[in-house]
């Protein structure tokens, strides 16, 4: 019978201990913070500690807290802007855990890759790479995975304009596919959203 997630929590203090910068448990699920200098030891010890054995690794994303307010303060303090969340499973135990790990540099987003513990990451650390400009040190392939080779920029960071940098056409005199700047306006649209104070009153 899996643990409970206050449980999971306690589990994951005694076992890790120092290695974790913060522990949280809402909505029934438990959030591990690791400071990235920490990231592998700690991964270590989640996949390989009898009392934890998460050993499989379902999915490996990134985050730009750029815009994030948390409690009216803006997430994105101390320079930490991009993270990499690591979602793992424990097949043995039935239990699940949320892994997040800030890269200390904004300028150079940089975090340790966890391809070696968890070779299912590979091509989630590219993506993350493609996306958010995330470099995962130490992934043998960091190549861009969705985006063309020659992109310019990371489309998931919150300051890349939503109209892209450049666009792409086929050009019959060259006989080959172009790139040029975009020729859309860049432009922000926002929903005019109607407020009615009323609205609902009355109904059941």
């Amino acid at each position: 019978m899996p643990l409970t997630a206050e449980a999971l929590a306690e589990r994951l203090q005694d076992t890790l201990g120092d290695l974790i910068a913060n522990l949280t448990v809402a909505l029934d699920e438990v959030t591990l913070e690791v400071d990235a200098a920490n990231l592998m030891e700690a991964a270590t010890q989640l996949r390989d500690a009898p009392e934890l054995r998460f050993d499989t690794l379902i999915d490996l994303c990134g985050i730009d807290y750029l815009d994030y307010r948390e409690g009216g303060e803006s997430r994105f303090k101390d320079g930490l802007r991009f993270a990499a969340v690591i979602h793992l499973l424990s097949v043995r135990r039935n239990q699940r855990v949320r892994v997040r790990v800030f890269a200390p540099d904004t300028a150079l987003p940089v975090v340790p890759s966890v391809h070696t513990l968890w070779p299912a990451a590979n091509w989630y650390e590219r993506e993350c790479f493609d996306l958010f400009g995330i470099v995962f040190e130490g992934h043998p392939d960091m190549r861009r995975i969705l985006t063309d080779y020659g992109f310019i920029g990371y489309p998931f960071r919150k300051d890349f304009p939503i109209s892209g940098h450049v666009e792409m056409r086929y050009d019959p005199e060259q006989r080959r596919v172009i790139y040029q700047p975009v020729s859309i306006e860049p432009r922000e649209v926002t929903p005019r959203i109607v407020r009615d104070e009323s609205y609902g009153a009355g109904r059941v």
